[in-house]
């Protein structure tokens, strides 16, 4: 049920929740480390760097794990840095080659048995190899970071920031799946599919990005849903109006769950994708043909804000005119406090 909270209850917890709140902190760092390279055509505020080599686009990517889902769970931590740089290689219409990791641990602990073991098991789920990495044996702290190679055709890549008015907004997620054990706002929905399974679900990605059916694209990440949407209308520079009533989602009640819970989880599977409307059936349909539910939520329009509404409801989650969330370009407010 979404009515067990008001829409501007929803809203405040997004823009509140510490996935979203975290990425603040963005905006500064590419300022201090941004430099001219005519061979990238993509960099900050995409899920992976776009750079154009041979003729082709070579895919760049890194990501970290948090040192609480370390703590919590070393096996599903070690998967998971597997899993979301995959994810962000896919979000681009690109195809994962390989990854290399550094991994930083105390001396005298087991935790490293774990995480690798996650990590294998993922590689070989998805067929994803990694290659090498850095190990410090001896660090005062247990941090695993992951980095990925990928590629595409320079005519098929997914962006973030090319979301246009009047696009529809669809949410694709692979509802079969739980709660992760270890983590009340993770979504599993992978540990128990077939490597042929995930696979599908991968390169169907790849698929849409070499039939343009989609203009825009992320996957949905650790500010969840509506932050990853919010992410991708920033660097896009337009607004949008989704209606909660639409949002993909399984059965609340059976997984002992909230709609609140549901709207900042990360999914084991999915993504948001901005599309002209006569693209939308077709895409739900291909969705659907790899087991995962894709709605049409909602419609970007022009106003650089994000608003949410459900049965006569409405609230508004971020203003990118005032408050951004990376407070990448478009944006031109630098980042506050909200």
């Amino acid at each position: 049920m979404v009515s067990d909270c008001s829409t501007k209850k929803i809203a405040h917890v997004v823009r509140e929740y510490e996935g979203v709140k975290r990425k603040h902190a963005i905006g500064e760092m590419v300022k201090a480390l941004w430099i001219d390279a005519p061979q990238v055509i993509a960099s900050f505020g995409e899920d992976a760097a776009v750079i154009e080599h041979n003729g082709e686009a070579l895919l760049l990517a890194a990501d970290g794990i948090w040192s609480r889902l370390m703590e919590a769970d070393p096996y599903w931590a070690g998967y998971c840095s597997v899993l979301v740089n995959i994810h962000d290689i896919a979000a681009m219409g690109g195809r994962p080659i390989a990854m290399v990791d550094v991994f930083s641990m105390p001396k005298n602990t087991h935790i490293h048995e774990q995480v690798v073991k996650g990590m294998h098991d993922a590689s070989a789920q998805f067929g994803v190899p990694i290659v090498g990495g850095h190990l410090h044996p001896d660090a005062p702290y247990s941090v695993i970071d992951v980095s990925i190679l990928g590629s595409a055709r320079l005519d098929s890549i997914i962006y973030s920031n090319t979301a246009q008015e009047g696009d529809h907004i669809l949410a694709a997620i692979d509802l079969s799946g739980r709660v992760h054990p270890s983590c009340a706002l993770n979504w599993d929905s992978v540990t128990m599919k077939t490597a042929a399974y995930v696979r599908a679900q991968i390169a169907l990605l790849e698929e849409i990005g070499k039939d343009h059916l989609v203009t825009a694209g992320k996957d949905i990440s650790n500010p969840g849903l509506i932050g990853t949407l919010g992410m991708l209308l920033e660097v896009s520079g337009r607004g949008a109006e989704i209606d909660l009533g639409k949002v993909p989602k399984p059965d609340l009640a059976a997984n002992a769950m909230t709609f609140e819970q549901w709207v900042k989880m990360y999914p084991g599977m999915g993504f948001i994708l901005t599309a002209r409307k006569q693209n939308v059936d077709e895409l739900v349909r291909r969705f659907a043909a790899v087991g995962m539910t894709a709605h049409d939520i909602g419609t970007v329009d022009a106003t650089r804000r994000l608003r949410i509404r459900y049965d006569g409801d409405e609230a508004q989650v971020f203003d990118f005119i005032e408050n951004g969330i990376t407070c990448l370009p478009p944006g031109e407010a630098s980042c506050r406090q909200q």
